[in-house]
């Protein structure tokens, strides 16, 4: 009994083995249809939480420096107003305070370009979670509106190899996404348009109970019983059944009409249109404009999420619109690259069609020998 319980206990695989075992069970669900999805989204929350701890601290001291570098241009003024030049002599007045309004301009100009939006909370960075989780969304989706984009060396240096690991995530994510909304959306068009209520089915139906009726009769055979009397056996089968196999491979090999996508595309360019008109102030033509332009990955950005909430100062409003937003994009590019999907097989399938009917063609057209009249003596 003891030697086999040791055997018992050596046939136990080493823990190396095992945790080679558990990590190789881990990687191939995080890469599979569902774990891909998670996978996608953990990469984003890790580059917006990587990118605020590298560029938040970084705006706030320098869009910290604006209040005084205003109230500094303000004295200015007074002193050239009240001390330094005569206010009588009206072309050195000009002159000395165009200088300081031209020198602040030039601030305002860079600081804007550095991301400072104008608004009286300049202490505020952009760099909220949900602003940067937005921009891990646009940086490996290729959207990059530009209206929040990394001002350090270290930032510039993260965003690129962020990049290089995300684009092809996500390209992965599309590609299984899409194969699977294709899929489930083939077998729903199949089981709605294949349906027995649907004419092409009934017409199919009565073609194939006039086909087994014929084959009835041909099979109809006279076989000679032990008993000496004749017996006629008939081979019959289920019509109901040959039907519903029938639909059961034809939702496999279904194809999805290229009008169809289209109104998919349309429909849901539509519904962000209508929800980012009502979160953003905006008209159905801006809102339909910018998620075309998001959904097609162009991504100008003269239109972007936020601006308005941001300066009605509604925070948590902002906060929402940017995540809701990043999952509208999220679940729009699956639902575009499904379309894809389904156009690129209806194509394919229209492709083959053509080339029967052009085989078929050319077989018509060849002559028909002629038989000789040696062939007719024969």
């Amino acid at each position: 009994m003891e030697r086999k319980r040791s055997l018992r206990r050596r046939q136990k695989p080493p823990f190396a083995e095992r945790a080679k075992d558990h990590c190789r069970n881990f990687t191939a669900f995080m890469f599979s249809n569902v774990g891909i999805i998670f996978l996608v989204v953990l990469y984003m929350i890790a580059g917006a939480v990587m990118f605020i701890a590298i560029e938040g601290n970084e705006a706030l001291e320098r869009f910290a420096q604006i209040p005084f570098k205003r109230n500094e241009t303000v004295m200015r003024l007074w002193q050239i107003s009240c001390c330094e030049v005569n206010v009588f002599n009206k072309s050195v007045f000009e002159e000395k305070v165009g200088d300081e309004i031209r020198a602040y301009q030039e601030k305002i100009v860079l600081w804007t370009r550095r991301g400072w939006s104008g608004g009286e909370t300049e202490n505020e960075s952009p760099w909220s979670f949900s602003g940067a989780f937005l921009y891990s969304l646009t940086v490996i989706t290729t959207i990059g509106y530009g209206n929040i984009v990394p001002r350090t060396e270290w930032g510039k240096i993260a965003t690129i190899f962020y990049t290089i690991i995300g684009m092809p995530l996500f390209l992965l994510y599309l590609s299984n996404i899409g194969d699977i909304l294709a899929k489930s959306f083939k077998w729903i068009y199949a089981k709605f348009c294949l349906c027995r209520v649907c004419p092409g089915v009934a017409r199919r139906r009565a073609m194939r109970a006039r086909r087994r009726a014929r084959t009835e009769e041909r099979d109809c055979s006279v076989d000679i019983g032990d008993n000496g009397f004749e017996t006629n056996t008939v081979t019959t089968s289920n019509v109901d059944e040959d039907i519903e196999e029938e639909i059961t491979a034809e939702t496999n090999t279904v194809t999805v009409p290229i009008t169809i996508c289209i109104m998919i595309m349309i429909g849901y360019i539509f519904f962000g249109a209508s929800l980012f008109a009502d979160w953003e102030n905006w008209d159905l033509l801006d809102g339909s404009y910018f998620c075309f332009i998001s959904l097609s990955s162009i991504g100008f950005g003269d239109i972007v999420p936020g601006l308005s909430l941001r300066t009605n100062k509604s925070e948590t409003k902002m906060e929402i619109s940017f995540i809701l937003c990043a999952v509208y994009l999220l679940l729009g590019m699956a639902l575009i690259a499904m379309c894809f999907n389904l156009m690129q097989e209806q194509v394919i399938y229209k492709i083959r069609s053509l080339k029967k009917c052009v085989r078929g063609c050319f077989q018509c057209a060849k002559p028909v020998p002629v038989p000789t009249d040696e062939s007719e003596s024969q």
